[in-house]
Order: C-alpha cells, then sequence, then structure tokens
C-alpha cells in the first residue's frame, strides 16, 4: 500500500506540473502494479494441496513415506510457486538429528492450467519424540517481485515415535520379587504358597486351611496364616526436570531415563502386577496450537517468510504445573498409555522433583513399590525420598549416572536417608538391572 499511494502521489504532482512523460511512467508503473496484484492473489488462491502418508506412528529406526500433491484448480498459468513442508527445525538440526529427510520436501514449479506438483519424501526417525510434520507452506507472486503471496495449504500431522522396549533378563520372573519385598499394610490378597504361621480354627475356615499336622500335634483344630503377596506392582517416579538434565549429556541422558522408565513399565506388567508413572515432565501433544482451521487457509498470513513459519509452526512454550500421571493398573492396555506418554514427554522447568513428591503422594498405592529415576539428586529430592519411606513406602531408586564421581555424589544423600540405590549409565547396563545395586541400606 506505501508502493501504491507514493505512484499516486507522483502521478499528482506530474499531472499539475504538466510532466507529461513521468505521468505516462507513472500511468504505466500503476497498471503494472495493479496486473500484478491481481495475479499474485489469483495464483495463490487457486492453488490446492493434499498431503497422505501410511501411517502416523512408529518405532524408533523406521521411516514414513509422505506424498504432498499441489494442483492449480484456475485457468491461469502459475508462473512459479515455492513449496515447503515445514518440519521442526530443532528435531533436524540437533546433533545427531531426531529426523533425516529423505527425498525433496522444498521445491520451486511452474504450474499450467489445471497442473500439479507431487513431492515425494521420507521422514526416518533416530530418536522417540511427538513431531509436527506440516502444514504445506506456499509462497508465489508477479514476476516482477512487486507482490508476493503466502499460505498454508494443508492442516499438519502429528507422528508418535515410541521409545524402544529394552527385555530386563535380570528381573527373576519365577520369583515375582523384581521390585524387592514389602510388607502390605493392606492384606487384600494372600500368597498360599507362604505360610506365615497357625492359629486356632475358626468357624468358616475351610478345610483346604487346616493345619493337620498342627491339629494332631495339639488335639485341637488349626488353620494355616498365609502370607500376603510379596509385591503389589511399582509406582514409577520420573525426574524430568529441565535442571536435572545438564546440556553437555543431552539428549542422552534423557533418553537413558525415559528408556529405564519403559523398561521397568514392561518387566512389571509382563509378572501381571499393576504399574503406573507419574513426571513432571511436559506432554509436546499439549503445546499443539489451536488455530482456525479457515484462517489457514486465508492468504497473506505474514509479510514474510520468517512470519509465516511462526505462524504454522508449534508452539514452544507451556505453562503446565500439574504432573503427567497415569494411573497404576494392570494389563498391556496400561503399559500402552505409559510408553505412549513416553514418547510425548519433554524437559520442563515448571515443577520440581520435591513438588512433585507432594503433589502425587494421595495418588501412590501404598502397597506398590516406589521406583524413583533421577538423573540429578538434590538435597530436597532426597528428603523428599526418605520421607516417602518413613511413612511406609517401599523406595528404591535409578540413579542415571556416566561416570564414579556422579555415582558417589548422587548415592550419598539417598543412602543416608536409607534408601536403596542403583545406578545405570547406559541401555546396555540395564540388561543386569538387578545386579546393579549400589548399596543396600541397613
Amino acid at each position: 500500500m506505501r508502493s501504491v499511494f507514493v505512484v499516486i502521489l507522483v502521478l499528482v504532482v506530474a499531472v499539475a506540473f504538466d510532466l507529461g512523460l513521468l505521468a505516462g511512467a507513472m500511468l504505466a508503473l500503476s497498471g503494472l502494479m495493479l496486473v500484478s496484484r491481481f495475479l499474485a492473489r489469483s495464483w495463490i488462491a487457486n492453488l490446492e494441496a493434499t498431503r497422505d502418508c501410511n501411517r502416523t506412528e512408529a518405532e524408533i529406526g523406521q521411516s514414513i513415506a509422505f506424498v504432498t500433491t499441489l494442483r492449480n484448480c484456475g485457468r491461469l498459468p502459475i508462473a512459479w510457486v515455492l513449496i515447503e513442508e515445514m518440519l521442526p527445525r530443532a528435531a533436524i538440526t540437533s546433533r545427531p538429528p531426531r529426523i533425516e529427510v529423505k527425498g525433496r520436501r522444498l521445491a520451486v514449479a511452474m504450474l499450467g492450467p489445471l497442473g500439479r506438483k507431487t513431492l515425494n519424501y521420507q521422514l526416518h526417525f533416530t530418536m522417540r519424540g511427538y513431531y509436527q510434520v506440516g502444514p504445506l507452506v506456499l509462497e508465489t507472486g508477479d514476476l516482477f517481485g512487486l507482490h508476493r503471496r503466502f499460505r498454508i495449504a494443508t492442516d499438519p500431522v502429528y507422528v508418535v515415535v515410541y521409545p524402544k522396549v529394552v527385555p530386563l533378563p535380570g528381573y527373576d520372573l519365577a520369583s515375582r520379587r523384581p521390585i524387592g519385598e514389602i510388607k502390605l499394610t493392606h492384606r487384600l490378597f494372600e500368597d498360599p504358597t507362604r505360610i506365615a504361621g497357625v492359629r486356632a480354627y475358626q468357624p468358616g475356615d475351610p478345610l483346604n486351611r487346616v493345619h493337620w499336622a498342627a491339629t494332631a500335634r495339639t488335639g485341637t483344630l488349626h488353620s494355616k496364616v498365609y502370607d500376603a503377596s510379596t509385591i503389589a506392582g511399582a509406582t514409577i517416579l520420573l525426574d524430568f526436570h529441565r535442571d536435572a538434565y545438564p546440556a553437555r549429556n543431552e539428549p542422552g541422558r534423557s533418553e537413558l531415563a525415559v528408556t529405564t522408565a519403559v523398561a521397568l513399565a514392561n518387566a512389571v506388567s509382563l509378572m501381571g502386577q499393576p504399574v503406573g508413572l507419574m513426571t513432571n515432565g511436559r506432554d509436546a501433544a499439549e503445546r499443539v496450537r489451536q488455530r482456525d482451521e479457515i484462517a489457514w487457509r486465508q492468504p497473506g498470513l505474514g509479510s514474510d517468510r520468517a512470519a509465516i513459519h511462526r505462524t504454522a509452526a508449534m508452539r514452544e512454550d507451556d505453562d503446565r504445573l500439574r504432573p503427567l500421571i497415569v494411573p497404576v493398573g494392570r494389563g498391556p492396555e496400561t503399559f500402552a498409555r505409559i510408553r505412549e506418554v513416553m514418547a510425548r514427554v519433554e524437559l520442563s522447568d515448571a515443577l520440581s522433583f520435591d513438588r512433585l513428591v507432594i503433589e502425587v503422594e494421595s495418588r501412590m498405592p501404598r502397597d506398590a513399590t516406589v521406583v524413583a529415576i533421577l538423573a540429578q539428586v538434590t538435597p530436597e529430592t532426597a528428603e523428599a525420598l526418605g520421607r516417602l519411606k518413613r511413612q511406609g513406602f517401599a523406595v528404591s531408586v535409578v540413579l542415571l549416572a556416566f561416570d564414579e564421581i556422579e555415582r558417589i555424589d548422587g548415592a550419598g544423600p539417598l543412602i543416608a536417608q536409607g534408601l536403596a540405590v542403583r545406578a545405570v549409565s547406559d541401555e546396555n547396563e540395564l540388561h543386569g538391572f538387578c545386579e546393579l545395586q549400589f548399596v543396600t541400606p541397613l
């Protein structure tokens, strides 16, 4: 609009001072600008695009194929159009990259009347995560560069890449004591293979409960007393606060934390025991920006490419203060839910671990072992877990330590609280998880 105002002003001055040559030039420039504006608006409005993909869920190391088709629905040829499929910049530029692109996701095309252009590319996912693919951003304009128009032509799709499941052969599945023995406060289930003692027979006791040896010895009926089941599942507490994961070890340490949490949940679930997960991380799915779909498809969303990229990108900030919780449950459905949450979880600086313990304490079953996965141990963290133990919870800690100094510094405050600590430095150590006991507290 500013250039149009300048042209009109010069034209008025030229007419006022009878400058015929200048007035003719301004009239020609005005006509050129009108035609250019009409062509730019017509070209961008006549473009339609579709995107097809074979699935939106993947495992680490798998690829997903995308086919994007752009069509010119008008009768006028389009001199040029820049086509770009947006991808998360951080996922592409990180070292190592979380997404590898195979094929072309960006192209410049010339489209005839009712013509089309197809982009074929694959995304290879090297790390778990929740990724926004798209939207498709279009840019076109006149041949003289006087007018440019931008448009978002397709909605984005969101791909979930699940973390790997590492088996834990160190867990003795036959003994059904993978986490450690605990004393149940609520004797809801009894183990008929574990006799705790005998007592006097009470009316209503079944015959298979009668202790015949004690009855023969004493001359009066006695019944067996069974011990309660030694394991009532696990509640996994994952510390995913950003301050606990220094940049020098990222993303290795945070990915190890997720892998450890999924491996533990899988091992407990395979034994038919209840398992749940609670973390102070944030859910990437909650950062999806809610937009008006009609407004997306209007031309002129931004004055340049940077502005339209900001409009279409996935939101980076998140003000979530509530923890992510998967309630304790049994079966493959609960584990699938835990794995899905672990695929989307991201580091957050909203809720510290000691505050997380306070928030979720009332929702943790007292008869389940609390397994805390920590990358860093602060005095507040150790005190929070020690308080859980003093309240009757069975607490075990998995410490993510990459060297001996980190192991000693992290385990010290935890051992002082009487907590069992296992140190893990890489994925391979998970295979012998039960042999990684750092110190057995007295």
